[in-house]
């Protein structure tokens, strides 16, 4: 499963874990202004804002992950089975199939009051990107430095919800996720004190106790918790590698380790994790063997051209000796 943040500090930033069994050789890519997407149900666009992520290329086109475009409106796209239902086509609503969502909305909005308007007269449809790749169940997290937004394709209509905590997992419902947060309430960063019973001489009975009661398993609803609680309560750096580090210590605290969950096809970790300061158009990421920080700048690029720009990840450990 996945996990996506936003944290806000000088800069703006956006990101997130990727949880999967296997790879399918994404790359971080960046789709220039020019680059020709022909949508299905759709005219052409043949000219947009540029953006950059993370992208399985197939056939000239990036299946984006995440990605943020250069004005800085960024999306995440996360697992969400047996949730997630795409109808056919709708006369008089503007169809996208599930792989276009992300650049459909990246190349047309600057931020999220736009990119909400657009998304109101979606209809995500069920049409795959090919016979060999079928589409995901997804739901998406859309940002912006000034609001965030939740959209999920349901049996019952397209879902547009609130996202004040800046955080998105998997199922349930992402309403669900925001009322479960009620049972953690009590929770505090702070040393606790006895509320348990007045007259027990409860104490705490070491440090580090701050936060004590968080869930600590890898289900999506305990993830939602941390990983909320963690970012909410995260202090801000005064510079760049402060805010990054810190930024990919929020998605740690939720990683997936290989071997801690099984699933059908064999364990579920964490593939990459990234963070895009999404105001400078860097993009940063980690792999499961690779923790050192490789970051990737859009704006070194020609955002003019017409073609693709993609680079494999690096995913070998450089160990430091330093004596």
């Amino acid at each position: 499963m996945c996990t996506a943040a936003t944290f806000l500090s000088k800069d703006f930033y956006f990101g997130r874990n990727l949880d999967y069994e296997f790879s399918y050789n994404e790359r971080v890519t960046i789709t220039p202004r020019n680059f020709p997407f022909a949508f299905r149900h759709l005219h052409k666009c043949d000219k947009h804002y540029a953006m950059i992520g993370m992208a399985f290329v197939q056939n000239n086109y990036p299946l984006y992950y995440d990605a943020t475009n250069e004005v800085g409106l960024s999306i995440a796209g996360l697992n969400f089975p047996s949730n997630a239902f795409y109808p056919k086509k709708i006369r008089g609503k503007d169809n996208v199939a599930p792989f276009e969502f992300i650049p459909y909305i990246l190349a047309k909005c600057k931020n999220v009051e736009q990119a909400r308007k657009v998304v109101a007269n979606l209809n995500i449809c069920d049409e795959n990107f090919s016979s060999e790749l079928p589409h995901s169940p997804l739901h998406w997290i859309i940002a912006d430095k000034k609001d965030c937004i939740v959209v999920e394709p349901l049996k019952d209509g397209l879902k547009i919800y609130d996202n004040p905590v800046g955080i998105l997992t998997n199922n349930p419902t992402f309403d669900f996720h925001m009322t479960n947060l009620s049972n953690f309430i009590s929770v505090t960063r702070d040393e606790p004190c006895n509320k348990f019973c007045p007259g027990l001489n409860l104490v705490p009975y070491s440090r580090g106790m701050g936060g004590i009661g968080l869930p600590g398993d890898l289900s999506s609803a305990s993830r939602f918790v941390k990983a909320s609680f963690t970012k909410l309560n995260s202090l801000s750096g005064n510079n760049e590698v402060e805010n990054v580090s810190q930024f990919f210590h929020i998605l740690t605290s939720v990683e997936q380790q290989k071997g801690c969950c099984k699933v059908e096809k064999g364990f579920e970790y964490t593939i990459y994790s990234s963070c895009c300061n999404t105001d400078q158009g860097i993009y940063y990421y980690t792999t499961y063997n690779n923790s050192q920080i490789t970051g990737i700048d859009m704006k070194k690029e020609n955002l003019d051209s017409e073609d693709l720009k993609s680079y494999p990840l690096l995913k070998q450990e450089k160990l430091f000796i330093q004596n």
